[in-house]
Parts: structure tokens; C-alpha cells; sequence
């Protein structure tokens, strides 16, 4: 990205993606996430080769309980950021406690006559490239975590082992050329005044990590070497802006703008129980979207009126079995008890490409993207998607749900999932099961443009629609967006991706049924006006982004919008575009 300035010394400007909002002002922290821990290697005598062997064994036994100390940590974390760490942990618990890894360190022990730490790192490094010689980038990103669990293994023996986040000053801005989850980890928020990545895209763990404990960040800036240790740093997390050593006007200027920002926040706080109308009295429905059973708490403080998506995949992550319908049951009803009464669309599993279960032994094709996963690969394995939908169908007795399909791309995809929630509902009603009545409404997420231009066809056959802007964008330019090399074409304003939006929207009101868009775009204020201009008057997003959209939608005019939108669709060139839909926001 851009990077203004006169080197070191002045006042330089580095320019990235932003991913999280607000303005952060401390002292530049640097960080070398991908230092590898230098220990030093000693001969072991033959006679003292067994106790040796044995010394790794306790080590991993304390670095495994240290680890259960950890996790009951981030449990007391609120958000989704406790519970990613959590996760995070406990594949950190699995590693250690594994015997893989501890008969490998025995093993070199015993064959190179080397010190427990020495056979450590050895063993760490060739596990990391193998991870790193392998054609698959979700594999390729566990690097740093295997480097995480030597060093723990390493501190147990006794070895110093410097994390780089042990003289953290307060107001730090953590700048580094990428942060892993294993850095994450380690991280005390209390401290942290915001974050800046050279690596990264917007759906990057930074960035994810950035809103969840919402931190002021900005990745894809390339400040490589032109940073140091206590120079003063202003995150501007709106514009995407990493500045150091400012000069005192810019300081002062972005102190103002700071106080500005949280005055803001603080007022927007006062609408939680406005209804989300527009000036002319139509009524906009606000929902938020979550992934983890914790998020419940900021969805009900952020006034949002349901949850429009929520993410089943929690329920499949980091564990050894599938969870049983049981279980499913419990995780689900605590989250529709807690809405009390507020409606909740619950997706099914959104398995594939980055999304990588152990317990599903997912097999991933050569491009993971355009293969098996989401409704795909739930149809693949009936019994797993008969016990989701199961445990939703008992779930619809405690509150209203309703069943989201993500990926879908043919009417016969839906048909089928209708045909075996028939015969489920039948099986429970003769059992006795309580569940609505009627039974939960069927959607579908429209995502790809196969769905988007096949939408009348879907609506006929589907209950509502949701249309997941973030996927809908990729898929139609072909850009992922989570890769920095190419994000910036990621552009959800190009006309392609408008007009299926505008071509789905249509064909749900020709077919009578909701629609809502539940994607980026649901979050961006900014956006509001087009969204209602094509007539989608549900939107669901992050709980944080809600009290700036429900603000922005209490100044609009909704008849006026609908002829401003159709002008918008006309057009060939996404720069004009933008134009005109910075009109409307003005």
C-alpha cells in the first residue's frame, strides 16, 4: 500500500486495509512473530540418555496444564475473542498432551545423543517444513502455532524463552509484519492500543481479533524497517492509516478526532431502543450476525431485534468426535433462550475451504473454495446434516428459528433438505417431540451468482432469502478476499455484483418472501441508502457496526431512494459508482 514520508525521523504515513474502527494514539511496540527460539545444543552421555527421555515427558505434562490454566482464562474472556482463544488453546492442550510429538523428541534423544530443548526445536522445524512444503494455506498458517507449542515445551524445561510481549508499554501499538493466533494468545488487551500488520486481509485473524476486542487496527502496510521502538503511533482505523512520529499538528489534529470518535460512540449508545425508521415511516429491520455463543451479550447491548445468521460452526470446531443432537440441542437453546423471544436464523454448517473441522475428516479438493463444502457437503453426509437439523427442529419449541442453507446453488438442493426436514418432523411428532408449529421457515443464502441469477426459481422454492454480500463479491470477480495481493480489487460496489443483488432482491419480492442481506456490506453505514434503495429492508451485521447504520437509516428518505438506485445499476464503471453512492450517504 502507500507509504508517504521522508524516512526515518519524520512524520511517515503507511497505508493499509482498515479493520477496526476508532483512533488509537500510544507508543510503537515492534514485534517479530516469526523469531525462531535459539537454544543451545549439549552432547547427552549414554547413561543419562533415559532421563533425558523422561525430562521431555514432564515438560509436556506442565506445559499441558498450563495450558487448561490458560483456557479457563480465555472462558472468562467476554466476546469472540475469549472464545477464539479458547480454541485456539485447547489445539495448543491437543499438541502437547499427543504423543506424536514427545516420541519424536525421544526418539532424537536417544539417536543424536543431543539435550531435550536442541531435540525440541529440531523436531519443531521439521514439522514446520513439512507444514510449509504442503499446497494448502490453512496448513501453511499453523506454522506459528507449532513454533508456539516448542516454545512453551521449551520454557517447561527451563530454557528462558522470550515471548516479545513481556515489556509491553501501556498504549502499545503492536506493529508487526503479521500477527498468528499464537501471538494472539499472548497478548494483555489492557495494554494494547491498537494493531498494524504488514501481512493480512480483511477477513484475516488480526483483523477478526481487532474487532472482537475493539481495537483500532490496519493491515497491508508496508512499514518494513521504517519503524522503531518508542516513536509515537496514531492507528486511524477508519481510513486504514498507520502514522509515526507525527508532527504536534497532526497529533493534535487526530487527539480531536479521537475525542470525536468516542463522543460519537457514547451517543450512539442512546439509540439501542430507537426502531431502525426512516424519515418517511419505513420501518428497517436490524439483526446481527455471530459465530459464537458469547457474542449473545453484545447483540442484545447493541438493540439489534434478532440474530440474522448465526454461524453453526462453533459447534464443530476443535474437537476429536461430532457433537451428538444432544449437544447441539444444549448450545443452541442456551443461545434462542437467551434472545428471549427475538427470532434467530440459524445456518447450517458452512464446512470447507478455510473451514476446517477434525472431527469431520474433511477431505479438501484441489481448489477447497469451489469444492465440497457447505450444503454440498452436509448432503454428502446425511447423518451429520439429519442431527443438525434434528436439534434445530426440537430448538424451534423454545423461540422462533428459522433455517438458513448456505452455498446453495441449485433448486434441487433445496427440495431435497425440504424432503428430509418432512420426514424428521414426522419421526419426532411420533415420538412426542415438542417443536413449532408450523416448522421452522427453509432459506437460503444467496452467495454465489448461480444462486443470484437463478433467484426466481429459489424463491419459489424457498421461505426467505440472505444474501451473503462477502462470498456474492469473490465469487463474482474471483478474488479472495482474505489474500493482500489482490484484495484491493475486492470491490463490492462493481457493477456485476449489484446488479445480482439487485436481480435476487427482485425475485424475492416477485415471490412474496423476505429478503435481507447479511454480508459486509449489511455493516457499512455508508451503504445503507443502496441497500434500501433496491428495496431490502432487513439487514443483519457485527453488533458493533448496528448503532452506526440504525443512525444513518433514521435521516433517510425511503421513497426517494428507489430512482437514485435504479440510476446506479446502469452504470458501467464502478468509480462512478462510488461516486453516486457517496451522494446519497452526504
Amino acid at each position: 500500500m502507500k507509504t508517504k514520508g521522508d524516512g526515518h525521523g519524520g512524520e511517515r504515513i503507511f497505508e493499509g486495509f482498515a479493520v477496526g474502527a476508532g483512533i488509537a494514539i500510544g507508543v510503537v511496540h515492534r514485534h517479530d512473530s516469526r523469531a525462531v527460539v535459539q537454544v543451545r545444543e549439549r552432547h547427552v552421555p549414554a547413561n543419562r540418555i533415559r532421563a533425558e527421555q523422561s525430562r521431555i515427558v514432564q515438560a509436556a505434562y506442565d506445559a499441558s496444564r498450563r495450558m487448561e490454566e490458560l483456557q479457563a482464562q480465555a472462558r472468562r474472556m467476554k466476546g469472540a475473542a475469549g472464545e477464539e482463544l479458547g480454541y485456539l488453546l485447547d489445539a495448543y492442550h491437543q499438541m502437547l498432551s499427543g504423543s506424536r510429538l514427545v516420541r519424536g523428541v525421544q526418539a532424537r534423544i536417544s539417536e543424536q545423543q543431543i539435550n531435550a530443548e536442541a531435540a525440541v526445536m529440531k523436531e519443531i522445524g521439521l514439522m514446520a517444513e513439512a507444514f510449509a512444503a504442503m499446497d494448502d494455506p490453512y496448513l501453511a498458517a499453523r506454522i506459528a502455532d507449532i513454533r508456539e507449542v516448542g516454545r512453551r515445551l521449551v520454557e517447561s524445561l527451563g530454557e528462558k524463552t522470550p515471548t516479545g510481549f513481556e515489556d509491553l508499554p501501556d498504549d502499545a501499538v503492536l506493529v508487526a509484519d503479521e500477527l498468528s493466533p499464537a501471538d494472539t494468545a499472548l497478548l494483555d488487551p489492557k495494554k494494547v492500543a491498537g494493531l498494524a500488520t504488514m501481512v493480512g486481509g480483511v477477513e484475516s485473524h488480526t483483523a477478526i481479533v481487532a474487532r472482537a476486542l475493539g481495537l483500532p487496527a490496519v493491515v497491508a502496510a508496508d512499514f518494513l524497517d521504517q519503524v522503531e521502538n518508542g516513536e509515537t503511533a496514531i492507528i486511524d482505523g477508519g481510513e486504514g492509516k498507520l502514522i509515526v512520529a507525527p508532527s504536534a499538528a497532526t497529533l493534535n489534529l487526530y487527539r480531536e478526532r479521537r475525542a470525536d470518535f468516542l463522543r460519537a460512540q457514547r451517543a450512539l449508545t442512546k439509540l439501542k431502543t430507537v426502531p431502525a425508521t426512516t424519515r418517511d415511516g419505513m420501518r428497517v429491520t436490524l439483526q446481527a450476525n455471530i459465530e459464537l455463543p458469547s457474542e449473545v451479550d453484545a447483540v442484545l447491548a447493541s438493540g439489534a431485534e434478532g440474530i440474522g445468521l448465526l454461524r453453526s460452526e462453533f459447534l464443530f470446531m476443535n474437537r476429536g468426535k461430532l457433537p451428538t443432537e444432544e449437544e447441539q440441542f444444549k448450545e443452541l437453546a442456551g443461545i434462542v433462550r437467551r434472545m428471549q423471544g427475538r427470532p434467530v436464523t440459524i445456518r447450517t454448517l458452512d464446512v470447507g475451504a478455510d473451514k476446517l473441522g477434525d472431527a469431520l475428516d474433511l477431505k479438501t479438493g484441489p481448489n477447497p473454495a469451489l469444492g465440497l463444502r457447505a450444503i454440498r457437503f452436509s448432503l454428502s453426509r446425511r447423518k451429520l446434516l439429519l442431527t443438525q437439523l434434528s436439534a434445530i427442529l426440537r430448538v424451534s419449541a423454545l423461540g422462533p428459528v428459522r433455517i438458513l442453507l448456505p452455498m446453495v446453488c441449485t433448486v434441487e438442493e433445496v427440495r431435497e433438505v425440504r424432503r428430509i426436514l418432512a420426514r424428521l418432523v414426522a419421526a419426532l411428532k411420533r415420538k412426542g417431540v415438542k417443536m413449532a408449529d408450523p416448522p421452522p421457515p427453509l432459506g437460503v443464502m444467496i452467495e454465489i451468482p448461480g444462486a443470484a441469477l437463478a433467484a426466481d426459481a429459489l424463491a419459489a422454492e424457498s421461505d426467505f432469502f440472505a444474501i451473503g454480500t462477502n462470498d456474492l463479491t469473490q465469487y463474482t470477480l474471483a478474488i479472495d478476499r482474505t489474500d493482500e495481493q489482490v484484495a484491493y480489487l475486492y470491490n463490492p460496489l462493481h457493477p456485476a455484483v449489484l446488479r445480482l443483488i439487485q436481480f435476487a432482491a427482485e425475485a424475492a419480492h416477485a415471490g412474496r418472501i423476505p429478503v435481507s442481506v447479511c454480508g459486509e456490506m449489511a455493516g457499512d453505514e455508508r451503504l445503507a441508502p443502496l441497500l434500501l434503495g433496491f428495496g431490502i429492508t432487513e439487514l443483519s451485521m457485527s453488533p458493533a457496526n448496528l448503532p452506526r447504520v440504525k443512525n444513518r437509516i433514521l435521516d433517510l428518505t425511503y421513497s426517494a431512494l428507489q430512482g437514485k438506485v435504479r440510476r446506479i445499476t446502469s452504470l458501467a464503471d464502478p468509480a462512478k459508482v462510488r461516486k453516486v453512492v457517496d451522494e446519497l450517504s452526504s
